[in-house]
Parts: C-alpha cells; structure tokens; sequence
C-alpha cells in the first residue's frame, strides 16, 4: 500500500489550500484534526517513528530533527524518538560514509570533503570526526 502518514501539522495545511472554495472555517479544520487523533488515524508519534524510519539510513540525526521541526512535530516526540536510535548513529553515520566514499581521505582536501558531505547529511561534528578516525572503520570491518 502507498499511503504515508502525515503530521497534524502537514494535514492541516493540506486540507487548509482548500478549505476557502469548500467554506470550511478553520475551527472545523481543528475539529476534524482533533477527532483523527482521538481515533488514532493520525498521529505525531506514528509519523514521527516512520520518518525516522525512512530516512535514518540516508541522514544524520541533526537533519532528521530538523525536517521533523519543519512538519510541525513538537519537539519531545522528536526528542523521545531520536533517543531511541541514538545509540545507532555512529552506525549510521559510518554506513551513510562508506555509501559515498572507498576510504579514508589521504589529503586535506579529501578530508574536507568528506566531511562537508557528512555535514550535509545532517551528521554531527563529533561523529565525523569518530567516522573519518580511522578507528571505528576497523571495528566495522571486523565485525561484518
């Protein structure tokens, strides 16, 4: 099945582009929301949980937090959800890495890269750092 959930936020807004021609007022919306969260067909928590999901392979958690804020999710449910992948970010970000990259950088300019990459993807300093140590790279190795 192709369906995604949505945030309330993002709900609202869909059926707010329309409600003006169907003259439907604002506090109808609000109802309407309301009475699909009290039926559990929508929900933050679920949205939040495939959001994190679908995109935790692709993208850091800064980054994650980030378009969750931007679709109106309140910040404990985003808080509470990242901290259940916490402990998998260095993983993560490692996969995230070697998806992109064959190695190690041998120069400055490699290293750099690297790292404005990783940045992108919403990944935060002190994980790159563990990421391009080196380090981590043998423990992973050796474990797969």
């Amino acid at each position: 099945m192709g369906k995604r959930e949505y945030s309330r936020a993002e709900l609202g807004q869909k059926i707010s582009a329309y409600a003006n021609s169907l003259e439907i007022n604002p506090a109808e919306i609000n109802n309407v929301l309301n009475d699909l969260e009290r039926e559990a067909w929508l929900s933050d928590k679920r949205f939040t949980d495939q959001y994190i999901f679908s995109k935790k392979n692709k993208y850091g958690l800064k980054k994650i937090s980030y378009e969750l804020k931007l679709r109106g999710v309140d910040e404990q449910i985003i808080n509470k959800a990242l901290c259940a992948i916490k402990a998998e970010e260095l993983l993560l970000a490692q996969a995230i890495w070697k998806k992109k990259f064959n190695g190690l950088p041998n120069n400055q300019q490699e290293r750099i890269k690297q790292i404005r990459f990783l940045q992108g993807r919403g990944i935060d300093s002190s994980t790159i750092h563990q990421v391009l140590s080196g380090k981590f790279i043998e423990n992973y190795e050796n474990t797969n």
